[in-house]
């Protein structure tokens, strides 16, 4: 394409005040600072992405035998085996800030991404620390039209942990010390928060039943008129992606609230909690490919939820069942593998997405994994901790690699600050970066 045709990797599709980023295309030509070494193809940003998990794992069914090439994988990584080359499995990895006694969930999802103890109050003068998220959106957030995005799938309602605000058990994410960023839950917010424009135009697109992509169809045909075949089929897909969540929003919008009182799912809220998950995997990789972001954060489950899944075999509270010793093992292994599997849905969509010389996996890291090893004892160490993605190519994957007991989970957040050019003396409680990544 000749430099006429250059298009700006801002370029949005407008429509009635609505604005949709486009996905990399070829005629946005470099976008990076780097390119890969020996590759003319222009390189594509990194992505960070955080995924936790609550109240325990089930160890012995998480952790790989043996160090090195992950070719026999235990009982819950099954559920990833398809990316085995796309992941590297840590083991010897601490949240050493959320060690105490009473209140461990709440200690726990505060100290995962800060590296800091949080303040024992019930009141409002709660404080933790900043979180690795908010430092990568603090540095590069300005590349983009969000600075970060953080979703999850429970607000922070019911049970508080002893002597703990409510704000801590749910929030992994924080701008700085006394300033959580609380994670959008509705999927349809999500939605509005990175395509639609403001409160106005929102409200008068449902009132027409109007799409976001409606609004904006002879844009996007002037656009295709300047695209070469490859770059047009690129933009066919993602606007098809876009459509197919925004009718399934739609959908999940008329569904009822359940039936059980204690489950409060709001209008809007699949009722089944794998299309919740998966709406929200959708919208993340949707933000990552166009770039609306590149920085998010994602909450399957808040600390200490009680969130049955009788659909999928489980039919116990998710935090009981880790306090019933041997024979809550089974149960909390179902849960562990349910987890998984929206991790490898997540995953099958990014690496679904051609960009540059790879695909949208190959340039993302993602961190999956939680601040609670055993949910019983509630120990802090040698945590299930997964990564997925090589960043870029600046990641060795396909790998088991075992640490010294008791490292830093922050020398890792560190590694993954790095891999977006974002350089700090330190994190929280870390001792330095990660080493043999």
């Amino acid at each position: 394409m000749n430099k006429h045709n250059h298009l700006s990797r801002r370029t949005v599709l407008r429509g009635l005040g609505a604005g949709i980023a486009l996905p990399w295309l070829e005629a946005m030509g470099p976008i990076a600072s780097w390119v890969h070494a020996n590759d003319k193809t222009p390189a594509a940003p990194n992505r960070l992405l955080w995924c936790y998990v609550p109240n325990g794992t089930v160890m012995p069914s998480w952790t790989p035998k043996e160090e090195g090439p992950l070719n026999d994988l235990p009982p819950i990584l099954q559920e990833v085996k398809d990316f085995a080359g796309d992941i590297t499995v840590l083991t010897g990895l601490s949240a050493r800030a959320a060690n105490g006694g009473g209140g461990a969930h709440a200690r726990a999802m505060a100290a995962f991404l800060t590296g800091v103890t949080p303040l024992k109050t019930e009141g409002t003068n709660y404080r933790a620390g900043v979180s690795v998220d908010q430092v990568a959106a603090s540095k590069i957030g300005d590349q983009t039209r969000l600075a970060s995005l953080e979703v999850g799938t429970e607000e922070n309602t019911g049970f508080c942990d002893f002597g703990y605000n409510c704000v801590y058990k749910g929030t992994m994410s924080w701008r700085s010390a006394t300033q959580p960023m609380i994670k959008e839950v509705r999927p349809k917010l999500v939605f509005e928060r990175l395509f639609g424009g403001n409160d106005a135009n929102r409200a008068k697109r449902d009132a027409l039943r109007k799409s976001v992509l409606d609004q904006v169809r002879e844009d996007s045909k002037s656009l295709a008129s300047r695209l070469g075949a490859d770059d047009r089929r690129r933009l066919d897909d993602y606007l098809t992606a876009v459509r197919d969540i925004e009718q399934r929003i739609e959908r999940a919008a008329s569904f009822p609230p359940l039936a059980k009182p204690e489950l409060s799912i709001e209008p809007g809220i699949p009722k089944d909690y794998q299309e919740h998950c998966r709406l929200m995997c959708d919208l993340i990789v949707l933000a990552f490919r166009s770039d609306i972001t590149r920085i998010g954060t994602f909450a399957l489950l808040n600390e200490v939820s009680e969130r049955s899944f009788p659909e999928h075999g489980i039919k116990e509270g998710h935090h009981g069942i880790t306090h019933q010793a041997e024979r809550g093992y089974p149960q909390l292994t179902l849960v562990n593998q349910l987890h998984l599997r929206q991790l490898a849905y997540l995953l099958g969509k990014l690496k679904a997405v051609k960009e540059g010389s790879g695909t949208l996996l190959d340039h993302c890291l993602i961190a999956y994994g939680s601040a609670i090893s055993n949910g019983a004892s509630h120990s802090n160490s040698d945590l299930p901790i997964l990564l997925a993605g090589n960043a870029g190519g600046t990641v060795k994957t396909g790998r088991h690699i075992r640490y010294e007991k008791d490292t830093p989970l922050n020398n890792l957040w560190l590694s993954m600050l790095e891999r977006v050019d974002v350089r700090v003396p330190f994190l929280g409680d870390s001792t330095g970066s990660l080493r043999g990544l």
